[in-house]
């Protein structure tokens, strides 16, 4: 006991003399004893007033880097001897893995010493001592149970006289934590000859410096690891975590499951050996040890756990079984690790690519580069290569060698054949494979830069993962897995490693690890590695199983050295994009490299986002054009193109729809659980996508390489705006969806004070719009003219901003994302009911073609139809998930409500106090506004509407319906009447008749301040001057717009506000009268038309039902009748649409007013348009309209003769009675005895209002019989008195402004039609017409003369 005290005071005494001791680094006044144990002056409180001991100063960034030359071995810097001080630098990363203060690992390791107790528990500190012992192989120093209270008792008398540990224990520490010994071999630690006799013969040197130490150490174990001929130095290393290990699926995969368990490390053997043959299980290179298994079964019997369907899953294809003969002793010494040369991270196969000369054998894919021993022999990738321990003379030559090496330039053009890549998966060895037998183990996916992730099941064949068997993977094995122990020993002895000195220890041997991770990356240990070289590390990454901080520490260390930065994440970058190319929506494999991509360009050191400048500087960060096809060049060549080109889209990326939306399972339910989990897929890798692009505009020195990239992916696609376009020339719609969703988000907060509205006709706009642009007012001449102007001072403009620059390629990202997809979408709809059709007419046509010779023709286009049915159908479920996601919809109509008030403001700048009418001076900057700024607005409200519209629940409503009735009710701003016409249709699908989910939006509008006084007269104009668009397809396009008006009306009619709007048109005169002149036009050819169609219905279905007759027509005659019969319903049903709404208004007009139906010019039309229509219903041919199912064409006879009739009642007056009296052509008195009589036995009307048209028909027979007693022949006419038109004789005669003369009315009717004189078409108005008072008396005097001679 007495000897155990003594013993215990020498080591108080020790560590006294050990706590002030020089250090290696002279600048650091206060520096921990640890890198120097000798001090002549003993530690204690420094004099002063209070006596109290001073707190400790941090240590110099650079001492605990590892990398400074001075203090180290060359072989400590991945820079060789260059070397380099980080001074105060920290990693301030705002991804979810860096949620804890963004420093150092340093940093946040002295932060802790601070703020925790400067005492070390003695027993804890006992404790995590013996277990250092049983670790490491040094010799046992437990005592007895007395003992070790007695010890402890005398500790904690002694604790404020001493806080420190000794270099003993820091040596044990250093021991434990790299799983280390020199005194004797074990099998759970590495015994290190070199070291041992360094002991024996100077031990003082060994402990002058503890960072020279912990080089020293590591780069004598992983030097060991490269030589052949001795023993592999990790093969008697226990895993202390669970590793990445092999398993084999039911499909025969190898596959990498997570445990349950959230600890662990990413060491990367089997269970229960760290050595070669557990290698092997993880490369399938051969079977691991029955006793290794064992071992693991009872280290974590959770290994063996069988794959849940919950459980994130990474498919490989197993290995071919190695030659490798099963170690049969855990300590013998082992071979080499076969390499297996199928296997390599995320390998791919391109069958046309020629194998590498450096790796015949290899299949997979390969990238040209110097050879890196050009005077030796050709030495295939990963061999162990056979060194003997460098000398540090050595070191720096190699060094050397590799700095100029990696310094030649790297020639553009491997990267492009890198980005061209298509990646493909090959399982031609899957069946060879089958008898294989692999043990199921499981895999811990942490982050890749530390934390945690998990996700749902997925099994994907194309989703290959392996890790590169080679000594590179056994060193990186080995080294994070150290790494990772240094926070493993801080959470078991938090209140010891929070001692400055051990807090600094554990810091250096982070930074060490670091280093070596550097220098075996690099390939400075074995071989050089090409930056077109797949990175090692990129497996761990994916398999987010890096501790927490390694690759945080990892940029620290390397990225001041701009070289071996590139050497090293260039590979992990290549690695991350040929990753993400291979996956897909069908499984969540997707957001593993996303992830690391993401969190990779988070790593902040001050302001510099160095992966951000790393990824910028690639060569094919934005690529110029090489082909016609620049769009979809930019999405497969740049570098982001990869991670923005994930997609649900059928058309992009069929396997999503095969697995989710295939099959006789699927159910709405189904669809729509599925939908929900797609979409919620795509938030989060987009979410990600925005991470890396908001991290590169964050970062100052990127953000320009960032707006032009983000400009190119604009310009290089204008062609997906056109209506026909090459899919194969522009990006992919998931692509531009995927990039808008990244510019809603940069978008969402700008401030419309911020945005210049001039920003497009900037001089240094990067944004490319065409002179030839289609603008909403101005001309390209008057374009050229003003932007000349404009551009003679350029004070005009200002520098453009961030917030203006984003916001318009916002604009134009909208323009080539969500509208081209909205009509995609909409074509697909269309297609699949033409398919349906087509289908159904040829089940229904079977029992005429099934005997035919054309029957086998006809089955094979029936199977056709149906399996493209099918695709389109899976196409759109998928679309459905991609293009029908509320939130996306919502986010577009918020940006949209921001477009609409950046261009009320320009139109009028006491936005939102807008009054009407508008300026008559239309702003220049608005009138060269591009047209499809409004246009684009108009059309994703008519998708919305009819495919979402429940979006329309928005706050940002209010100024959508505000921009709706501006300019409907200002058509002047607006040069295309079709743009006003689809601003007039979102009025009319938005109507609750149309669709009633959208009452409300109906609602504000009709109760706008606005609408009640404009919207009713506006609409009357545009429903007369779009008779003549100037387009083609005018005169079918006047009826659906006018339709659409119609349909409106009689809403507007329904509110009592709008009454007094009505009555004020009605009782105006000009406008009313052109507007019931075109009601009655419309009336008159849609009746016509769809009575007709019906009459061809009847003909051929009568010819159908006498089948004797119908079989005897050639079989040609009858198709084609058929034919000419589905051509004449879908006539009929649309006509009979339109007519119906006509005649409908008429009624309703008719009711309220009559007096301009009366007028010269409208009253005899009207009447003879309502007698014909008459005759067709209830005349001699009547029984010609007969059709089977007329409710099928929407013919409803009974309710249009009801119409019909009550107009007749509602405008019952002499001069009508006249007007119907004066129709020779359709009047008779047999049709209107025919109308009453079917009225009276049908019961349509009252017996009043019969008795009523009864009247009536007897006044207009008096009137015809006066007609007929009086009726003069003025056949005879000079041609003078003859109207040029007509023919017929003039009773006031007026002049034209082209010198021809007219009868008044008829060229009054003529201008209701159209306002141009039919001489010359000149603009004509009833102003400008003449009367000739010479010529007017003349005629009078001849027609009574005329009267009088028939008198005599």
């Amino acid at each position: 006991m007495t000897l155990y005290i003594c013993s215990f005071k020498i080591r108080r005494r020790r560590l006294a003399r050990l706590a002030g001791g020089q250090t290696s680094q002279p600048s650091t006044p206060l520096s921990t004893p640890l890198t120097s144990p000798q001090r002549e002056t003993p530690p204690g409180p420094l004099p002063g007033p209070s006596g109290a001991a001073p707190q400790p100063v941090p240590p110099a960034a650079s001492q605990s880097l590892g990398l400074n030359v001075h203090s180290g071995t060359p072989a400590t810097s991945p820079m060789g001897t260059s070397g380099v001080a980080y001074g105060s630098q920290s990693s301030e990363g705002v991804s979810s893995l860096s949620s804890s203060p963004s420093n150092s690992l340093e940093t946040q390791s002295q932060s802790l010493s601070r703020s925790q107790s400067m005492d070390i528990d003695p027993a804890s500190c006992e404790k995590s001592m013996s277990q250092v012992d049983v670790d490491s192989g040094i010799e046992n120093m437990e005592v007895e149970d007395s003992d070790r209270r007695e010890k402890r008792n005398l500790t904690e008398k002694e604790t404020s006289a001493n806080s420190d540990v000794s270099e003993e224990q820091a040596l044990q520490l250093i021991c434990k934590i790299l799983r280390v010994s020199w005194k004797e071999q074990d099998r759970d630690v590495i015994f290190l000859p070199s070291l041992a006799t360094e002991f024996h013969q100077n031990p003082k040197e060994v402990y002058s410096d503890f960072k020279d130490l912990i080089s020293q150490i590591l780069m004598e174990v992983l030097m060991m690891s490269t030589q052949s001929r001795v023993h592999n130095p990790f093969a008697s290393l226990t895993a202390t975590s669970q590793p990445i290990a092999a398993a084999k699926s039911p499909d025969h995969r190898l596959t990498l499951v997570q445990p349950s368990s959230q600890g662990g490390s990413p060491m990367g053997p089997s269970a229960g050996s760290f050595g070669a043959s557990s290698l092997s299980s993880l490369y399938g290179c051969g079977s691991p040890h029955p006793v290794a298994l064992d071992a693991a079964k009872r280290t974590s019997p959770s290994l063996l756990t069988p794959t849940t369907p919950s459980t994130p899953q990474f498919v490989v294809p197993p290995s071919p079984p190695a030659s490798t003969p099963p170690r049969h002793s855990l300590s013998a010494p082992s071979a080499p690790v076969p390499i297996s040369q199928r296997y390599r991270p995320y390998s791919v196969t391109t069958p046309w690519v020629a194998p590498s000369p450096t790796s015949p054998s290899h299949r997979g894919f390969s990238f040209p580069g110097p050879s890196p021993s050009p005077a030796g022999p050709s030495v295939p990738p990963n061999t162990p290569v056979s060194v003997p321990p460098p000398s540090p003379q050595s070191l720096s030559l190699i060094f050397l060698s590799f700095h100029l090496f990696f310094s030649r330039p790297v020639s553009p053009f491997s990267f492009l054949f890198f980005a061209l890549s298509d990646i493909s998966q090959d399982s031609d060895d899957e069946d060879s494979q089958e008898e294989q037998e692999e043990d199921i183990s499981q895999v811990q996916f942490g982050s890749s830069l530390g934390a945690c992730g998990g996700g749902m099941s997925c099994e994907s064949a194309s989703d290959r993962f392996t890790i590169e068997t080679c000594k590179e993977t056994e060193m990186l094995n080995y080294l994070i897995e150290r790494f990772d122990s240094v926070g493993m020993e801080e959470r078991k002895a938090p209140k010891m490693c929070s001692q400055p000195n051990v807090s600094q220890l554990l810091s250096n041997i982070r930074s060490q690890c670091i280093s070596h991770v550097a220098l075996v990356l690099q390939g400075a240990l074995t071989q050089p590695r090409s930056p077109l070289q797949q990175s090692l590390l990129v497996p761990y990454m994916l398999c987010r199983n890096l501790p927490y901080g390694f690759i945080q520490e990892l940029v620290r260390i390397t990225h001041q050295e701009d070289e071996v930065f590139r050497q090293i994440f260039i590979p992990i970058l290549h690695g991350l994009a040929l990753a993400v190319k291979e996956c897909s929506f069908d499984s969540d494999n997707f957001k593993f490299p996303l992830m690391a991509l993401a969190e990779l360009c988070e790593i902040k050191f001050g302001k510099t986002h160095p992966v951000c400048n790393l990824v910028t500087s690639l060569p094919l960060w934005c690529p110029k054009p090489l082909s016609p096809g620049c769009g979809r060049e930019i999405q497969r060549l740049s570098y982001l193109g990869a991670f923005f080109g994930l997609s649900v889209f059928a058309e992009d990326d069929t396997k999503v729809g095969d697995k989710y939306f295939s099959g006789p399972a699927i159910t709405m339910e189904n669809t729509r659980v599925v939908s929900q989990s797609l979409q919620h897929y795509l938030e989060s890798a987009r979410g990600d996508m925005f991470k890396v692009l908001h991290n590169i505009l964050l970062n100052s020195e990127t953000r320009e390489l960032a707006l032009n990239y983000m400009a190119a992916l604009v310009n290089y696609n204008v062609k997906k705006a056109q209506m026909q376009t090459d899919d194969k020339l522009v990006s992919t719609d998931g692509f531009m969806l995927n990039f808008l969703w990244v510019l809603q988000q940069l978008s969402m907060k700008i401030k419309l004070e911020t945005v210049d509205p001039y920003y497009i006709f900037h001089p240094r706009c990067r944004l490319v719009v065409s002179l030839e642009e289609t603008r909403l007012k101005a001309t390209m001449d008057e374009l050229k003219a003003w932007l000349s102007e404009l551009h003679k001072d350029p004070a005009k403009f200002t520098e453009p901003k961030f917030p203006t620059e984003c916001f318009f390629l916002t604009l134009h990202t909208h323009h080539l994302s969500i509208l081209p997809g909205c009509r995609r979408y909409i074509r697909r709809l269309r297609a699949i009911r033409e398919l349906n059709r087509t289908v159904e007419e040829l089940k229904n046509s079977e029992s005429q073609w099934k005997d035919s010779p054309l029957a086998s023709r006809h089955r094979e286009m029936l199977k056709r139809c149906k399996t493209q049915l099918k695709k389109l159908v899976r196409a759109k479920a998928c679309a459905d998930v991609g293009l029908l996601d509320e939130n996306l919809l919502r986010r577009c109509l918020q940006f949209y409500s921001t477009v609409i008030q950046l261009i009320l403001r320009m139109v009028d700048p006491t936005y939102p106090n807008i009054n009407l009418p508008l300026n008559p001076e239309i702003p220049k900057s608005f009138a060269a506004l591009p047209e499809f700024y409004i246009e684009d607005v108009a059309e994703f409200l008519l998708f919305v509407v009819q495919y979402s519209p429940q979006v329309l629940y928005e706050p940002c409503v209010q100024d959508i319906v505000t921009f709706l009735v501006v300019f409907i009710c200002s058509q002047n701003y607006i040069r295309n009447p079709y743009l006003i016409a689809k601003l007039v249709e979102v009025l009319f699908v938005t109507n609750p008749a149309v669709q009633p989910r959208t009452q409300r939006f109906s609602e504000m509008m009709e109760n706008h301040p606005l609408s009640v006084k404009h919207l009713v007269p506006a609409l009357m104009k545009f429903y007369t001057d779009v008779e003549h668009t100037g387009a083609t397809s005018e005169f079918y396009d006047k009826f659906t717009i006018r339709y659409h008006i119609s349909t409106i009306f009689k809403s507007l009619w329904q509110n009592i506000a709008h009454h007094g709007t009505f009555m004020e048109e009605f009782n105006s005169g000009k406008q009313f009268v052109r507007y019931i002149n075109m009601l009655i036009n419309d009336t008159t050819f849609l009746l016509d038309e769809s009575l007709e169609s019906l009459k061809r219905i009847h003909e051929v279905q009568e010819e159908m039902k006498n089948k004797e007759q119908w079989e005897q027509l050639p079989r040609e005659q009858q198709q084609s009748r058929q034919s000419q019969l589905t051509q004449d319903e879908r006539v009929s049903r649309s006509y009979l649409a339109l007519a119906t709404e006509t005649v409908e208004m008429f009624h309703i007009l008719t009711k309220q007013v009559q007096k301009p139906f009366l007028r010269p010019e409208l009253g005899p039309r009207l009447a003879a348009m309502l007698n014909f229509n008459l005759q067709q219903l209830c005349g001699p041919k009547c029984r010609d309209l007969k059709v089977e199912n007329p409710e099928k064409y929407g013919f409803e006879p009974k309710k249009l003769l009801d119409q019909l009739t009550d107009i007749y009642l509602q405008l019952d007056c002499a001069r009508f009675a006249k007007a119907i009296a004066d129709d020779q052509r359709s009047y008779s008195r047999e049709l209107f005895e025919e109308v009453i009589s079917k009225m009276r036995k049908a019961g349509i009307k009252s017996s009043i209002a019969i008795e009523k048209f009864k009247l009536l028909s007897e006044k207009v027979e008096e009137i015809v019989a006066k007609n007929s007693q009086s009726e003069m022949d003025y056949s005879d006419a000079p041609d003078e008195f003859k109207d040029p038109l007509m023919d017929t004789l003039m009773t006031d005669p007026v002049m034209l402004p082209s010198g021809n003369i007219m009868d008044r009315s008829i060229i009054l009717r003529h201008l209701l039609n159209s306002p141009t004189d039919p001489f010359n078409r000149q603009p004509l108005t009833e102003n400008m017409l003449e009367s000739v008072p010479e010529l007017k008396e003349r005629i009078h005097t001849w027609m009574r003369e005329k009267q009088g001679g028939r008198g005599v």
